[in-house]
């Protein structure tokens, strides 16, 4: 179940790529990302409401667990580093082509894999040794295909943010593996509904912060801001792929090394949206590099199980 789960995230995690490239076309960055964190706060609003006032969702799936600040400071320090993760990748995302982005974002479980060698003692196995190996080479070969359209990996600050953002993601990933561990084994135990719904709403609450203080004052000397619908798509497809993501973690046999690489299989889907909808270009070497990717999650996930 857990695995099914985690494909049906990655499907709808592509699709949120997808439409938050749509949605930062010629867009200002701050109101945009404030907008998806108001969208999903006000989706799982409802859910907290209901949790704590009534009894109608005790023992559901949508119930939302209650805790004192000794819970929820572990939430607001994953609100911060997922918010610190967005902001990267939105500004890199608005700046670069999707089909540059999403194989880049697919080494995330490379990187979950090194933080887990350093911060959990584990050791990598020979298989896993080889699927690192391959996503090295294929960002390398996808340095390469960037220099076709301009894109120089070892200058271009925009690459650096994606790669920044790709880091704190997989920081993100650990950190949910503890956050979600039972306190017997060495985690804080917290409820999957609760992290959700309230890191959604702190982001909320930070990035209202950014834009009062940060975009309004400057606004008429960056670029404006338009409405799209993409912008609740965003918010739409996040919180399904996260609720999905959340309630595979929350199950007992559930892997987060194969969680995380599965949920990178997100990139085939925006990949394909680069492709068609944007009509984005190199597409061959691109596509030869995004197989490495896989190739290498594929030895990850065998040196995984």
């Amino acid at each position: 179940m857990w695995l099914i789960l985690a494909f049906m995230s990655a499907a709808l995690l592509g699709c949120y790529d997808s439409f938050k490239k749509q949605a930062l076309r010629g867009n200002a960055v701050i109101p945009v990302l404030f907008l998806n964190t108001l969208f999903s706060s006000l989706i799982f609003l409802p859910f907290i409401v209901l949790s704590g006032a009534t009894n109608m969702l005790d023992g559901g799936i949508f119930h939302v667990g209650s805790g004192g600040w000794e819970m929820h400071k572990y939430i607001v320090l994953k609100a911060l580093i997922v918010l610190s993760s967005w902001i990267l990748g939105y500004f890199g995302m608005k700046h670069l082509p999707l089909t540059i982005v999403g194989p880049i974002n697919a080494t995330r479980p490379v990187m979950v894999l090194v933080g887990a060698l350093l911060v959990f003692g584990e050791r990598l196995n020979g298989w896993q040794w080889i699927g690192v190996l391959l996503a090295v080479a294929s960002f390398l070969m996808l340095s390469r295909s960037g220099k076709k359209e301009g894109i120089d990996f070892k200058h271009d600050h925009w690459i650096y943010m994606i790669v920044g953002a790709a880091a704190l993601g997989a920081v993100s990933g650990l950190y949910d593996k503890y956050l979600m561990a039972p306190v017997e084994s060495g985690g804080v135990g917290l409820d999957r509904m609760m992290v959700q719904s309230w890191y959604n709403i702190y982001q909320c609450a930070m990035m209202g912060a950014m834009l009062v203080l940060l975009w309004w004052p400057k606004r008429k000397e960056t670029t404006p801001f338009h409405w799209s619908w993409s912008i609740l798509g965003v918010s739409l497809f996040l919180s399904a792929a996260d609720f999905m993501y959340f309630y595979s973690l929350s199950l007992p046999a559930a892997m987060i090394s194969i969680v995380s690489m599965v949920r990178r299989g997100s990139v085939i889907v925006s990949f394909l949206f680069g492709a068609v909808i944007f009509h984005e270009k190199n597409l061959k070497a691109k596509a030869f590099d995004l197989a490495l990717v896989l190739l290498g999650m594929v030895f990850l996930y065998i040196g995984s199980r």
